[in-house]
């Protein structure tokens, strides 16, 4: 479980996803006339990352959805009691992302400003 904690926890969430989702959440909750309305409509996706990035971002949050797909497919192939561990680590995983987001967030709106990440969008817009 440790192993889950470190790896998917900390250096995936908390390093890597949670401050580029909360500073794409902040892109996209701006009033601005450069960015279309569908934006917000699709803030989720947005944020994290499928499409209004860079070309790196789409095809890195496009690539990881899909492994994370068959990852799921091929451990629930597993008997017990590998698939509970793994499950349980997975678990762990994503409630250190949870948290993370909640506090970075949190963070952010204490500072009245995105936390200092980079969101990945396009040269055209670049960051507010």
């Amino acid at each position: 479980l440790l192993f889950f904690a470190y790896v998917e926890g900390y250096k995936g969430f908390q390093l890597g996803f949670s401050p580029r989702v909360v500073s794409r959440a902040w892109v996209v909750s701006e009033e601005s006339s450069e960015a279309p309305f569908w934006h917000k409509i699709l803030a989720p996706a947005f944020c994290i990352g499928y499409f209004h990035g860079t070309q790196k971002r789409v095809i890195t949050s496009w690539a990881v959805t899909t492994v994370i797909f068959a990852v799921v497919i091929g451990v629930k192939q597993l008997d017990n009691p590998y698939r509970a561990i793994i499950d349980a680590g997975v678990i762990v995983g994503l409630m250190w992302g949870i948290l993370s987001i909640i506090v970075l967030y949190l963070l952010s709106l204490q500072n009245a400003k995105p936390p200092d990440f980079d969101p990945a969008l396009p040269e055209e817009i670049g960051r507010a």
